[in-house]
């Protein structure tokens, strides 16, 4: 499709892919990657989102690290390389960038100035602090990390989130699992969707844990939920 470079808050610049719909303005969605970086999977999210009516973006949120980070889930070499990105990567300065990423799309000529957000995993959790931190219309949260350390910030979401929870989550344990119910779950704004028996990143095309009516579920909920809110 294209490349849109979006410019940090703190200098410096960050490339991003980008997906077009065929008919512009349209709604907008801010893509967020997993551990891989702006790989296959995640440019054909955009390019999914796009048939769908959106203009997707997936900016190189590794960019800090190395710039054009591409890793795949099929070799032990690439889960060690991802891991180690991931235990790089500064959350707060990830977030400064999507934010400049959200300002970027909101001003972009193909964009109808609503925009939201959708991660998986990383993205899953920095799709919650979105919520959180940004003035972004809508987020969706796909087997988010981490977001029983993150609670604290629930206070500050004013728009509609919606998370997508794997049950058998092999990184989110059942006790954690538990305290973002009890936390999130008498929230209006906010949208709890279990997945019973699935793994981490069942709606990975390709994935180990792929589960396609699991996914499907998941992906009509979430275009559901963006027409709701992005329209």
């Amino acid at each position: 499709m294209a490349e849109l470079t979006i410019q940090a808050s703190d200098g410096g610049s960050f490339t991003s892919y980008l997906a077009l719909p065929e008919k512009t303005p349209a709604p907008t969605v801010l893509v967020i990657q997993e551990i891989f970086g702006v790989n296959q999977v995640m440019r054909d999210t955009c390019d999914w989102l796009a048939k769908e009516g959106y203009l997707a973006c997936c900016p190189d949120i590794f960019w800090r690290i190395e710039p054009g980070i591409q890793l795949t889930d099929k070799t032990e070499e690439e889960w060690k390389r991802a891991f180690d990105l991931f235990n790089q990567f500064d959350v707060d300065k990830g977030i400064e960038d999507l934010r400049a990423t959200l300002a970027a799309l909101r001003k972009h000529e193909g964009s109808n100035g609503k925009v939201g957000s959708v991660g998986y995993c990383l993205g899953g959790k920095l799709a919650y602090l979105m919520a959180c931190r940004s003035d972004a219309d809508a987020n969706v949260g796909y087997y988010g990390v981490g977001l029983d350390e993150l609670l604290g910030e629930a206070s500050n979401i004013t728009k509609p989130l919606m998370l997508h929870i794997a049950t058998e989550d092999k990184f989110v344990s059942k006790d954690a699992q538990k305290k973002i119910r009890e936390a999130l779950g008498s929230n209006p704004l906010i949208t709890l969707h279990d997945y019973e028996g699935q793994d981490h990143a069942f709606a990975r095309v390709g994935g180990e844990h792929y589960d396609a009516a699991a996914a499907d579920l998941a992906n009509r909920r979430t275009l559901d939920f963006f027409k709701q809110h992005l329209a």
